[in-house]
């Protein structure tokens, strides 16, 4: 059979079949349905605004040292007699304790010499008195003997006037009244020398006073002596030893107070400091009105030290600061003093705070109160928040103190405020949301924040 043919027998009439079953299909079907287009809200996770209490506080790093450190520096130089038995490195002295003495030998003979000395020079005193005796007694005698002498010369004047007496006798009278005059003279220039001369042993004798008290303080001086309990950690004397005035025989550190310098951010510290603007003023960059700021302040810390999975906490005062500001890196050095820094508490489960050790120290204001939210929540400078419709608000708000992962408001966000922790993105304001309380993330930030 012809192609041609089978087309018109076959083919044609099964196509016509099938174009009129699909109009009549058509033609019967029901229309489509119409489906209405909804809004769409965006699930969030949300926390309801509370008002709480933070401590505000920085975290810094440094090493301990001791407060006061001794330098046990000759004096006075001579050979060591005696070395305490426990001048031992990492040894700890009481205060008052011996630490070495020289042999006093030759202090003694100093002091006995400055002796000798002063009573030689008392009994010139006593001669220079009895020899001012003797010359006062002399005087008279020889005053006595000048006026006869003038009686003589007076009457040889007379006769060499009458022409009774040659003029080689009254010549000789003559030289007999002033050889006379001299001698008074002579003892009268001494017992004028005699006060001079008193006076300059006077202070000969308090020049070997003072002699005698430097020996004497010398001696005082050979024995050295801890003036606070401390912890041995150098000594280089030895018994037979002599020791040179001026030479270190030992350094010891202070056991009852230490301290950390820890280096913090000027940014961070000034943000501490005016945690509460209400009166604090803003930080300089002068560091005598840093100190002046800081006493006023209350400020305490924190001293940590890690050992294994537990951390050692030590109290701690802030004292000052350190004497300049890093301008390169402007951090600021803030001392942390630590009492009783070798105190054991726990049946002695508590190292020493030794020199050396590297610590953590916390920094902490006065508590403050506001509306505390998770630092996340702010995103420039915003806040965003579900109305009572459940659609997405935002709200400027400036943080009074940001700290870790939580800042702190006290503007712009009321008590019972449903938070959006995390905006749909792209962000539309007045967009439905379909909210998911977060009821436990405070808790668990603040906890995070009070471990740090």
């Amino acid at each position: 059979m012809k192609t041609g043919f089978k087309l018109a027998l076959i083919t044609l009439p099964i196509a016509a079949i099938g174009a009129a079953v699909l109009g009549y299909i058509v033609v019967n079907s029901p229309p489509p349905e119409r489906i209405e287009l909804a809004e769409r809200a965006s699930a969030v996770s949300v926390m309801t605004a509370e008002r709480l209490s933070v401590t505000p506080s920085i975290t810094g790093f440094g090493i301990v040292a001791p407060e006061r450190t001794f330098e046990a520096v000759a004096e006075v130089g001579g050979r060591i007699q005696y070395v305490n038995p426990a001048l031992r490195d990492g040894q700890i002295l009481p205060t008052g304790s011996v630490l070495l003495r020289l042999s006093p030998t030759d202090f003694n003979l100093a002091i006995a010499q400055a002796q000798a000395n002063i009573r030689a020079a008392q009994a010139r005193l006593a001669e220079l008195d009895v020899s001012e005796q003797n010359q006062r007694l002399a005087l008279v005698i020889e005053q006595d003997v000048l006026a006869v002498k003038a009686t003589d010369l007076e009457r040889a004047e007379a006769l060499f006037t009458a022409g009774t007496m040659a003029r080689g006798a009254r010549d000789a009278a003559r030289a007999a009244h002033l050889a006379q005059r001299q001698k008074v003279q002579g003892i009268q220039s001494t017992l004028a020398l005699l006060p001079t001369q008193r006076a300059a042993q006077a202070e000969q004798i308090a020049v070997y006073e003072t002699s005698l008290s430097t020996a004497r303080l010398n001696l005082e001086r050979s024995e050295l002596t801890l003036p606070f309990a401390a912890r041995v950690a150098t000594h280089s004397v030895e018994v037979g030893q002599y020791l040179r005035a001026g030479q270190v025989g030992a350094t010891l550190d202070g056991v009852n107070r230490a301290e950390v310098e820890v280096q913090v951010s000027l940014d961070s510290f000034n943000g501490l400091i005016r945690s509460d603007e209400s009166h604090i003023p803003a930080l300089s960059t002068d560091p005598a009105e840093l100190s002046t700021i800081l006493r006023s302040l209350g400020l305490t810390a924190q001293v940590r030290l890690r050992l294994s999975d537990e951390f050692v906490t030590w109290p701690a005062t802030v004292d000052r600061l350190s004497d300049e500001i890093d301008q390169r890196t402007g951090t600021v050095g803030v001392v942390a003093v630590i009492e009783g820094a070798y105190d054991q508490v726990g049946g002695g489960n508590r190292p020493p705070l030794t020199k050396g050790m590297f610590v953590e120290v916390r920094l902490s204001a006065a508590p403050i109160e506001g509306i505390v939210l998770p630092r996340s929540a702010l995103r420039d400078g915003q806040v965003f928040t579900a109305d009572t419709d459940n659609r997405l608000r935002s709200v400027a708000a400036s943080p009074q103190l940001t700290q870790g992962e939580i800042a702190l408001f006290n503007e712009g966000i009321a008590e019972g405020t449903r938070i959006v922790l995390a905006p749909p993105s792209p962000v539309i304001e007045g967009q439905l949301l379909d909210m998911h309380p977060d009821d436990g993330l405070m808790a668990r930030l603040l906890s995070e924040d009070d471990a740090q």
